[in-house]
């Protein structure tokens, strides 16, 4: 049968969730087969638009294809692309707090993550008055709009990142191949059926294998319930640092996040999963932005993960997961980060928290109001989905 590759990975993927070595439960594995389906979709899309010489942007990952602690802020898209070719972006810079680019030599595999060859945000182009813009990437020297893809470049990544997501807007982006012009892509063969489902399946189990042991590297050999100091993100932008740490906490046990917040123009923190994606951030209060956060009068703002709802306005929903992945992201900096711009960890029982919370009273909110802001999450998500 033609699809017998991919239905013998399909079965080597389903025991690879079964055999995660954080699977305590059915509930783990009911996330883990949700997630193995959002894996499926995604390798089996990638594998059909894996296409170099008429290329196009697509989508990443999203609410229904996560992977690698997905940033329920940004919008991800790549195209695949050949060092040896000469590519024009074009686009409209929308209004988002980053627009960034990277190319990626190889991809993430089990064994490391990809060189970053080359990674910028739109502070190193033109942009006209109207937000447009057009780039080339290609191999030669650099220059004015034209990045150099070195030798290996595999794919452009580009990034959409949000801070108000109520009010900013998305952008257009699009990609072309020099020299494609007049010309069409050859009809599919039976040759290349056989060969796109057998590069899906690879696909999927490289992404499952890789993505269960990307947190080994970089969160699982850290002491429990800590996060570090901020760093520059591992295979990431080099306008981007981060903090990172995992939790283990009991049902009435909270933890207290406090971090100054920063001059960069992106700042926010996630809760993910030990399948190492995002927590529900649709219908749950999983995340916030600096914009979206309640900052205290003493500049800092205050993160109370916990199970229970502490009636505070920074809530970060644990919805069931006593054991989680926590990351703060700062992007578009202008500045190295230092200790004093990463967070302080405090634990405690949550009805130790109006003592142990500074600004308590100043910080409650009531559940009506909470769930107004659960509802603004889904019309905001809703909306940039369209876009």
């Amino acid at each position: 049968m033609l699809t017998d590759s991919l239905a013998g990975a399909l079965r080597e993927a389903e025991q690879i969730i079964k055999d995660a070595p954080h699977v305590r439960d059915e509930q783990d594995l009911v996330e883990g087969y949700d997630y193995l389906a959002g894996s499926i979709k995604a390798s089996l899309h990638m594998a059909w638009a894996h296409e170099r010489d008429f290329p196009f942007f697509v989508q990443s990952t999203g609410p229904y294809a996560k992977m690698g602690l997905d940033n329920p802020d940004t919008l991800y898209f790549h195209s695949y692309v050949r060092d040896d070719s000469e590519y024009v972006v074009t686009g409209r810079r929308g209004t988002t707090r980053d627009l960034s680019f990277q190319v990626l030599g190889g991809d993430y595999s089990p064994v490391e993550v990809p060189d970053s060859l080359t990674a910028f945000d739109d502070r190193a182009i033109r942009v006209d008055d109207d937000g447009r813009y057009e780039i080339r990437f290609g191999p030669g020297p650099a220059g004015d709009n034209r990045f150099t893809l070195g030798p290996g470049s595999a794919m452009l990544v580009v990034r959409e990142v949000y801070s108000d997501w109520a009010t900013e807007q998305r952008g257009t982006i699009r990609i072309r191949r020099v020299g494609s012009a007049g010309r069409v892509p050859a009809p599919l063969s039976m040759p290349d059926m056989e060969k796109r489902y057998r590069v899906a399946g690879k696909m999927l189990l490289s992404r499952l294998r890789t993505f269960l042991e990307f947190p080994k590297w970089f969160y699982l050999e850290l002491p429990v319930n800590t996060l570090t100091e901020p760093r520059r993100t591992p295979g990431g932008l080099s306008t981007q640092f981060s903090s990172v740490g995992h939790y283990d906490l009991d049902y009435d046990q909270v933890m207290v996040v406090t971090v100054p917040k920063s001059d960069a123009p992106y700042q926010g923190i996630q809760l993910g999963t030990m399948w190492y994606v995002s927590l529900d951030y649709i219908n749950h209060q999983t995340s916030l932005t600096a914009d979206q956060a309640r900052v205290d009068p003493d500049g800092n703002i205050r993160f109370v993960i916990s199970e229970r709802d502490p009636g505070v306005a920074n809530w970060l929903e644990r919805t069931g997961h006593r054991r989680g992945y926590v990351q703060i992201r700062w992007q578009r900096l202008s500045r190295d980060l230092g200790p004093g711009d990463g967070p302080a960890v405090e634990l405690c029982r949550i009805d130790e928290l109006p003592k142990v919370l500074a600004f308590y009273d100043q910080a409650t909110i009531g559940p009506d109001d909470f769930a107004a802001r659960i509802e603004a999450r889904r019309a905001a998500v809703g909306a940039r989905m369209l876009g």
